[in-house]
């Protein structure tokens, strides 16, 4: 199971350098490489954090049954607007450059933030053995409220270090047309979270209680 993970993590790591690579149709591309090399960073974070729970690596893998069809239609589309952001990054700063080249430190601040946002990311999810790759109630696996660590600070955390990283995606690529496709798969995170919430609300018991106590779902203060 470890190494079959390990093995889709990495292949899945390398799939969207290779088509930054491919869009831009050339290696002489230094932003492609500041992407790959971070992307094969979060990558091997992504393994080492999951290695040791193989219920959480089978749920992220295969999820269980009673996926919500709305969060299906939604992965579905945040797929596409991610594979736009590759494109049109491609086309930009790879092959057309639109975009002048960044200060170095502003690449510099891409990859923190990128890091930042993963590290946020794994932690959330090392913390909570029911964080599937889709929104189901897991009554399989005995579905229960976790409202510790980084979830007393907000109850979606996973998602707060997944927009993270995709805001800092245009500095990383040195792309500012990134900034559409990449503003509306953030859209679509914050449309699944909403909705996210209210199914937890509605079917997980204790949610409820947990929401009152742990009262934004995004950002302290804000959502």
């Amino acid at each position: 199971m470890k190494t079959k993970f390990f093995l889709k993590t990495i292949i899945a790591a390398l799939f969207f350098p290779v088509l930054l690579f491919a869009i831009a149709g050339t290696l002489d591309y230094f932003q492609g490489w500041i992407f790959l090399l971070t992307t094969l960073l979060t990558a091997l974070m992504n393994y080492a954090t999951i290695r040791n729970d193989a219920a959480l690596m089978t749920e992220r893998s295969q999820a269980g049954p009673g996926a919500k069809s709305w969060d299906k239609i939604i992965l579905g589309l945040s797929g596409m607007t991610y594979l736009c952001a590759i494109a049109v990054a491609g086309l930009d700063s790879g092959k057309h450059h639109w975009t002048r080249d960044f200060h170095w430190s502003l690449y510099a601040l891409a990859i923190l933030l990128t890091i930042l946002g993963q590290v946020i990311f794994f932690n959330a999810r090392k913390e909570n053995k029911y964080f599937s790759s889709v929104v189901r109630i897991q009554k399989d696996r005995n579905h229960q409220v976790c409202d510790t660590g980084i979830y007393q600070v907000v109850r979606h955390p996973g998602y707060a270090g997944m927009m993270l990283s995709l805001a800092a995606f245009p500095l990383l690529t040195g792309s500012m047309w990134s900034v559409i496709p990449v503003m509306a798969s953030i859209i679509l995170l914050l449309i699944r979270t909403e909705l996210e919430d209210r199914t937890l609300r509605s079917a997980l018991e204790g949610y409820e209680q947990y929401a009152q106590k742990s009262k934004y779902k995004i950002l302290p203060f804000i959502w």
